[in-house]
């Protein structure tokens, strides 16, 4: 799925959905290999590869849910 990435007023970095119109903050972000996996306040795990770091913003990429 595309998701896209930004970060809010204060500094925190936000994952938006459009298809579940779905908005939500990043509470927790570990690397896997080599990929991000990005955990959402709502619970959702997604896993994100080829992020720089630190994570530009906004962008849009492509990421697989793993939960």
């Amino acid at each position: 799925m595309k998701v896209m990435l930004h970060t809010d007023r204060a500094g925190k970095l936000m994952v938006y959905v459009a298809k579940k119109d779905l908005e939500e903050v990043v509470v927790k972000q570990t690397t896997v290999d080599d990929a991000q996996v990005l955990t959402l306040a709502n619970g959702w795990e997604l896993s994100v590869t080829g992020l720089d770091n630190p994570i530009k913003t906004p962008q849009t990429v492509k990421a697989k849910r793993l939960n």
